[in-house]
């Protein structure tokens, strides 16, 4: 056999080899988002009770909302009494299903959880929806560039990254006995690869992924399903409820596709188009792109020009104050 032929069959299987795996990926990708519309998991087999933290907005309460919906009991779990008591008398009036708050600030650390774990206790949880977060900043910015990072570290830090296993280890118990259960954790498509200017938002959420995907393999033959959600841009206070497009998902929207994914992908972005987008940002924007000086520079100055709109227009409002 000569060389060019030998080469020939190479190409050939490489191509074989590149054509099989775009098809399974596409299989995916339809299954995951488009069958999924139809055909998704009844999530009360895997109990009664659903447990959300960070639900009384954004993600957190369109899953503690969608999970109600589709016939589960939630815990509601955030730091504002409140807003707790809001969510929890509208999910009953809506949806007509029982409700239990307790009230926690995830930024506290560790001695939370004794008073999470009684609030538990003797709850039947099927679900559990690791979602409480936070960022360190309202814009980009480099590391020490935020007012008091010593405190702030730590506050973003406990809330994003120990809330994880500490909740994972005070529901996980119950689901290994009776071998069924469902953890979905919020990660970040900033967490799939490096993001220079939110680095410890980035780093936490890598944090968050990790442990999913280890903890799925862990405990996948004990009945229990952890699945990992990493979206892009959903309008919520985090994002300053940035207007919803084909690109931005409302929370409620982002919540109901990303809810039919499970049972069909342990790590999903949670709706079509931010996996699409994902797929694009995978080509369009390498990492040597997104780690450059240029990108940082520019983005950088997308920050200066926000601060100096929103200055204008705080001095817009004022001046038709003074004329009123």
């Amino acid at each position: 056999m000569s060389f060019s032929e030998v080469l020939t069959i190479i190409g050939g299987l490489t191509v074989v080899f590149q054509l099989l795996s775009m098809t399974w990926r596409c299989w995916r990708g339809l299954r995951q988002f488009v069958l999924a519309e139809v055909w998704h998991m009844d999530l009360r087999t895997n109990g009664q009770w659903a447990v959300v933290t960070g639900a009384t907005s954004g993600i957190g309460k369109a899953y503690a909302c969608e999970l109600a919906h589709r016939g589960l009991d939630v815990v509601l779990v955030s730091r504002s009494d409140d807003k707790l008591r809001i969510v929890a008398k509208e999910i009953e009036h809506q949806y007509g299903r029982k409700t239990r708050t307790i009230r926690a600030d995830f930024t506290d650390g560790h001695s939370i959880y004794p008073a999470i774990a009684e609030g538990l206790q003797g709850l039947e949880i099927g679900v559990l929806v690791n979602n409480v977060g936070m960022v360190y900043s309202d814009n980009f910015a480099c590391f020490l560039d935020i007012p008091d990072p010593e405190r702030k570290i730590t506050e973003v830090i406990n809330c994003n990254m120990l809330s994880v296993p500490q909740m994972t280890r005070l529901v996980l118990p119950g689901m290994i006995t009776r071998k069924k259960g469902l953890i979905i954790n919020i990660s970040s498509e900033v967490g799939v690869r490096p993001q220079p200017l939110l680095s410890l938002y980035s780093a936490t959420k890598i944090f968050v992924t990790y442990f999913s995907q280890c903890l799925h393999a862990e405990y996948k033959s004990k009945g229990i399903t952890v699945q990992c959600v990493a979206p892009l841009m959903v309008s919520t206070n985090m994002t300053h409820n940035i207007e919803v497009n084909c690109f931005v998902k409302s929370a409620s929207e982002f919540a109901n596709e990303a809810l039919n994914t499970v049972g069909h992908s342990s790590y999903t972005s949670g709706c079509l188009s931010h996996a699409l987008q994902n797929a694009a940002l995978t080509v369009l924007l390498p990492d040597w792109l997104r780690m450059s000086q240029f990108l940082i520079r520019k983005l950088q100055c997308l920050v200066e020009l926000n601060h100096c709109k929103r200055r204008v227009c705080e001095e817009e409002e004022k001046l038709r104050e003074k004329e009123e």
